[in-house]
């Protein structure tokens, strides 16, 4: 075969350390554009993204040409720089970790909905919350991982 083909849609969550809510509306915008950018000149299409002050939510169109921890390593780098080279946040820092999920072409609309309603969405529910069901909801087992900095459920 002399051409690659790939259909890979993945959805990332990573939070800023220790949860707080550093992301200002002021700026948000101008973050999603910046990270927008990033996956764009990496070779991967972003589907939508959004969050809440103290995480974000990006769901893509995965080139497998590099790993999605590289990617989200580049992300997280790269937003960090320009959020302190605009002074946004002083002490804004990324949590170590993130979370990868697959989803199929026939979910595109549904999650790219659910990431344009997180503002409305966490009116309900925690980030813990949130988080603790996408993992119960794809089966992944936490064990003695920790995911982000939140306890565990007893």
């Amino acid at each position: 075969m002399a051409d690659t083909f790939h259909q890979i849609y993945i959805q990332t969550v990573f939070a800023v350390k220790n949860r707080r809510s550093l992301i200002l509306p002021t700026w948000e915008e101008d973050l999603y554009k910046y990270t927008t950018g990033i996956l764009h000149n990496r070779g991967h299409k972003m589907l939508a993204i959004g969050g809440m002050p103290d995480h974000v939510h990006i769901f893509m169109g995965f080139n497998p040409s590099e790993t999605l921890s590289s990617l989200v390593r580049e992300i997280k780098k790269s937003t960090h720089a320009f959020i302190e080279n605009q002074k946004f946040a002083p002490e804004f820092e990324w949590q170590a970790g993130y979370g990868g999920f697959s989803y199929n072409r026939n979910q595109l609309e549904v999650v790219c909905q659910y990431i344009a309603n997180q503002k409305i969405h966490h009116q309900k529910k925690t980030f813990k919350e949130e988080y603790l069901a996408l993992l119960a909801e794809f089966e992944i087992e936490i064990g003695r991982k920790v995911p982000f900095d939140f306890d565990l459920p007893e």
